[in-house]
């Protein structure tokens, strides 16, 4: 029983999107409880090993809403690996412009100042969480990210665990202008490739495009990076499994995110499929670039 419990704690910045998060987990099945104090979490995760199938997947939100309280947290971790409980921490933040500006929409105070300025409270708080944050398994910035992105992150990170489903491979597309994805494994940086922004005609068409796809793929760069890419991930992803992950998280990064990044993603998630795995594939920074909406593949 004690193997098959695992407690997420979900903790970081006010306003970074930590409650989106728990919802999503709930969605999944996750037994989900929003700002329990710290001091409780040692019998809690008791209780819940203890329990029956409906509590063997947790998640905790903990942060400075629990006061005083929070100081307590270092204790409780400490308490938990004592007890060889399995417990990852994802810690969540944002840029201070954009925690700012979602505090404005909300017309909300920040917690540690309610009669000061919003700024204020931010840099109390990343003070605060310094300790926490140093050890977080998952440092996630969410700056960029709209509720979609949070949401897919959520499912592609953590469905799998949940449903107790078999290894599942993640492929992740991105551009390096866009900042890289915190919680790769495994990250291939493809802007050495052709690259289709150069042509006119494919500007403003992804890498999912019958066209574009063609016209990376045809260079002997690309056929023989890609031979080299399927012989390695084969002989890799086997052996993460064998360790024990539940995932596999691989980034493919280009500029833009955009084309090459894109095209190679869909390309290792066939060679993967082909070969029996089950896939997760999300383009982080397609939305990011100006698409020409017509020539999309009808379905994507």
């Amino acid at each position: 029983m004690a193997n098959d419990f695992r407690l997420l704690i979900v903790t970081g910045m006010s306003g970074a999107g930590k409650s989106g998060v728990l919802q999503n987990l709930e969605d999944l099945g996750y037994f989900c409880v929003d700002n329990l104090p710290p001091v409780l979490i040692p019998k809690f995760a008791e209780l819940c090993r203890g329990g029956g199938p409906r509590v063997q997947q947790v998640a905790l939100v903990v942060d400075i809403r629990g006061g005083e309280f929070f100081e307590a947290l270092t204790e409780a971790l400490a308490e938990l690996a004592a007890e060889d409980y399995a417990f990852d921490i994802a810690f969540l933040e944002a840029s201070d412009d954009v925690l700012i500006r979602r505090y404005k929409e909300t017309r909300r105070a920040h917690p540690l100042a309610p009669q000061e300025r919003i700024l204020q409270g931010i840099r109390r708080e990343r003070e605060i969480l310094a300790g926490i944050k140093a050890r977080a398994q998952l440092v996630i910035d969410t700056s960029d990210w709209t509720p979609q992105a949070l949401r897919s992150w959520v499912r592609s990170r953590f469905a799998s665990v949940q449903k107790g489903e078999e290894f599942v491979v993640s492929v992740v597309s991105f551009g390096f202008k866009h900042g890289m994805p915190p919680d790769l494994d495994i990250m291939w940086d493809v802007r050495f490739l052709p690259n289709p922004y150069y042509i006119e005609e494919y500007r403003h068409c992804t890498g999912r495009v019958a066209e574009v796809s063609e016209y990376i793929g045809k260079w002997d760069v690309t056929k023989e990076f890609m031979t080299k890419l399927y012989d390695l991930l084969d002989f890799l992803v086997p052996h993460y499994e064998e360790e024990g992950k539940q995932q596999l998280v691989i980034g493919v990064g280009c500029t833009g995110g955009m084309h090459r990044s894109v095209w190679v993603a869909e390309q290792l998630a066939a060679h993967f499929r082909k070969g029996g795995l089950q896939v997760h594939v999300e383009h982080r920074d397609l939305a990011k670039n100006d698409v020409r909406k017509d020539c999309e593949p009808e379905g994507v």
